[in-house]
């Protein structure tokens, strides 16, 4: 983040954007609109982000905050139960649902944006939960043999596949996918 940034300018740019793109949709807001709904100009915004994809996605990326961190109670079903029902709990609450919703939307023809939103999301989730399971392999959490890439992509993968599909989030659902995902693995 450049140093000449004001700190409540840009929580207002952030903020105008994740409240907005739950309400009109990534083609319905602009950074003319951003500005105006965050009282700043927009030469303010184009002088700190490159386009409305990058507003967008840094406002996703921290509305992440610590949702994301894996817990480490010893037990890593329930660690994942935790993580992923924090996760169900942002997606369906706040912005950041519909906002990454139209950050993969609007990576099918911005390649540049895809790949950030890779980079700032995907790839920290993906090195946490190979931390997170190969310790749980160490300690004898589950097998360790167990194929952790598959293992992330059929946990996580199936969050995306409901949200992008629309279809409904809830916490309960998160039970029966690690029952399904951790019946071979468990020690």
């Amino acid at each position: 983040m450049p140093a000449s940034r004001n700190e409540q300018s840009r929580r207002a740019i952030l903020d105008a954007a994740i409240s907005m793109i739950g309400e009109l949709g990534y083609d319905g807001i602009s950074i003319e609109a951003i500005a105006r709904q965050a009282g700043v100009s927009k030469q303010t915004i184009y002088r700190w982000w490159p386009s409305k994809g990058a507003v967008i996605l840094e406002a996703a990326t921290e509305s992440l905050g610590t949702v994301v961190a894996i817990p480490d109670t010893g037990d890593i079903v329930a660690d994942l139960r935790t993580q992923l029902t924090a996760i169900l709990e942002l997606i369906t609450t706040t912005g950041f649902g519909p906002a990454y919703r139209c950050l993969i939307a609007a990576g099918q023809s911005d390649s540049d944006l895809l790949r950030a939103v890779f980079a700032q999301i995907v790839a920290p989730n993906i090195e946490d939960f190979r931390a997170r399971t190969a310790l749980a392999q160490q300690r004898g959490e589950m097998r360790t043999d167990a194929d952790w890439q598959t293992m992330r992509d059929l946990l996580y993968g199936v969050v995306e596949y409901r949200l992008i599909h629309g279809m409904p989030l809830e916490p309960g659902y998160i039970d029966g996918v690690l029952t399904i995902v951790f019946q071979g693995v468990r020690c």
